[in-house]
């Protein structure tokens, strides 16, 4: 069955916060402290309104990735993208169609600057999102790609 990739929905919150539960129980889980219940995805999706979005991976059977691109509103040409992918479908270029989604998506909003957060001694979130930052240029002409390092106490190390 072949994958698809599309604007994510309130619908797909529970799949969502089972995704963000299998990232939490690897050895150095990323991006998610605690687990999410589905209201509370439902509640990050409503927050964002027109200026962020999810999207997802969907095999035909279940939602096997999805991503997101939230704004701060104290820093309108500003986002930040982030994608998770279970672990038995990774390496098989998900997360590379949702990065190619979001930043279509961050093009179309008019965002200049794209941040990632990347974990300490994470060298395959390192690499992935090393090769989006290589895709920022090419999509959105004049934008910035910065991967901010965070420590494991959640500080933001200088780069």
């Amino acid at each position: 069955m072949t994958a698809t990739v599309r604007r994510a929905t309130r619908d797909d919150a529970e799949q969502i916060a089972e995704i963000i539960d299998e990232v939490r129980s690897e050895p150095d889980p990323v991006g998610f402290g605690r687990a999410w219940a589905p209201d509370e995805i439902r509640e990050w999706m409503d927050r964002q309104g027109e200026n962020g979005a999810f999207f997802v991976v969907d095999d035909g059977r279940r939602v096997i990735a999805f991503a997101a691109l939230d704004f701060d509103s104290s820093r309108p040409q500003e986002c930040t993208f982030g994608a998770w992918v279970r672990e038995r479908h990774r390496r098989q270029g998900h997360g590379s169609t949702l990065a190619d989604a979001a930043l279509e998506f961050a093009r179309e909003r008019g965002y200049r600057r794209i941040r990632a957060r990347l974990p300490e001694r994470n060298e395959a979130a390192l690499s992935f999102l090393s090769s989006i930052g290589a895709l920022v240029p090419i999509t959105n002409p004049g934008a910035r790609f910065e991967l901010p390092v965070y420590h494991e106490n959640g500080e933001e190390q200088a780069q």
